[in-house]
């Protein structure tokens, strides 16, 4: 096990910004983390990686490859074994060349020309070494970024939101990179809004609603409605232009019972109650006392 997330609560102060979040990822697996923005999907990438603002509190607990995530661990391996992909081109320095940069600030030769080969593997002139991030497109950056993970042979990949702004090709072919990742052996964590991207590449999805797991499921389970079981979810499968672009209003989540609750057509006066368990239902996680299955401690 990669990394191995258990009963995360994330909070600023007396709000809670994530609540009861799991997460497994194994060697060689790509899971995508989905949902709306302000659903906390950025904010746990930074809390794994220790970057979190100051007065964000992360509770629960975080093991990487077995062992606890400390402080002590990420210092160490921040960079090397673990990499954050970002979604803003502010991650990087503007007044040093992107070449530099991504070999992590050496000069030697074999560290440039190891550049050298992998901007050309992901489409890049040689050229762009010698460019300022304020020459650089953005999916250029996007570009960069995944070459500066590589430099190193990492064994957990973080990408937030690593395509807002870019074309469908362009968009495809940057998640597409992540999935060479993962057939490489490391495990791979995309945090997206783009849903049709995440079922296309991703081996497992979790749908994330007002700081909670609706769902986790099985990527090839989006091919149908009726293998996905909460109502979120389905509302999201039916808001994808294959399937009809059902317009889903978000509502203010429930505070208490199911988030979901004031927007769901299915729900009961059950679905108010304090506490919403999980259910295992085949292959899939969900929060959803209408769902049916068996009910699971988490």
């Amino acid at each position: 096990m990669i990394l191995d997330m258990q009963q995360i609560t994330i909070s600023v102060e007396e709000t809670k910004l994530v609540e009861e979040f799991f997460l497994q990822i194994t060697a060689g697996e790509f899971v995508a983390l989905v949902g709306a923005s302000g659903s906390g999907k950025s904010i746990l990438a930074h809390s794994i990686m220790g970057i979190a603002p100051k007065n964000v509190i992360c509770h629960g607990n975080i093991k990487y490859c077995g062992e606890p995530l400390t402080d002590e661990k990420r210092t160490k391996i921040l960079g090397k074994e673990i990499v954050l992909v970002p979604q803003n081109i502010s991650y990087l320095d503007p007044l040093m060349k992107v070449g530099r940069q991504v070999a992590k600030g050496k000069k030697d030769k074999v560290s440039m020309e190891k550049v050298k080969k992998l901007f050309q593997k992901y489409h890049m002139q040689s050229s762009v070494m010698q460019r300022y991030p304020h020459m650089i497109s953005g999916g250029m950056a996007r570009r960069v970024f995944i070459s500066s993970a590589l430099m190193e042979q990492p064994k957990l990949v973080i990408a937030d939101e690593p395509t807002p702004g870019l074309h469908k090709k362009m968009a495809e072919m940057v998640v597409s990179h992540f999935r060479e990742m993962a057939e490489m052996g490391a495990g791979v964590l995309m945090i997206t809004h783009d849903l049709e991207l995440a079922i296309a590449c991703a081996d497992k999805i979790i749908v994330l609603y007002a700081g909670k797991i609706m769902e986790q499921t099985k990527a090839k389970n989006f091919q149908s409605e009726d293998t996905l079981y909460h109502p979120y979810t389905k509302a999201l499968w039916r808001a994808m232009p294959k399937n009809g672009f059902h317009n889903t209003t978000m509502i203010q989540p429930s505070e208490t019972g199911c988030p979901f609750f004031e927007g769901c057509t299915q729900s009961k006066k059950e679905c108010k109650q304090n506490k919403i368990p999980y259910f295992q239902k085949e292959d899939s996680i969900i929060k959803c006392i209408c769902a049916g299955g068996t009910e699971i401690c988490y």
